[in-house]
């Protein structure tokens, strides 16, 4: 399956930072909000993300609701895959990027399946 990952779609110094995964037939859009100071070793405090179709129609949930939030172990795993994004390493090349982006999508992809009905 073929996506494209946008990552860091904010304004500056904002701390809510949004991501988007692109696929063929539908798109996933990720909320960050952050705690601190943007500049000096921000702290994730939730994450949400909602299903859209290409046009922008909201997909619903299994349960009739819209977005999901990512909490407990599920919200740790996200925080170590964000960090790895957003590591040195990543930005200059040192790791696999295309490994890390597979980690990284792979990971929301599997909460997408386990709380909508995609058709």
């Amino acid at each position: 399956m073929n996506y494209k990952l946008e990552l860091n779609t904010q304004e500056p110094n904002s701390k809510i930072v949004f991501h988007n995964i692109i696929f063929d037939t539908f798109k996933i859009n990720i909320v960050e909000r952050y705690i601190g100071a943007m500049n000096f070793r921000p702290k994730l405090s939730n994450v949400l993300f909602k299903v859209r179709t290409l046009d922008n129609q909201l997909i619903n949930r299994k349960d009739g609701n819209i977005r999901v939030k990512i909490k407990d172990d599920n919200f740790e795993t996200y925080q170590r895959l964000t960090q790895a994004l957003n590591s040195y390493e990543y930005k200059n090349k040192l790791i696999n990027r295309q490994e890390t982006d597979q980690n990284y999508v792979h990971f929301i992809l599997g909460l997408v399946i386990a709380n909508y009905n995609l058709n």
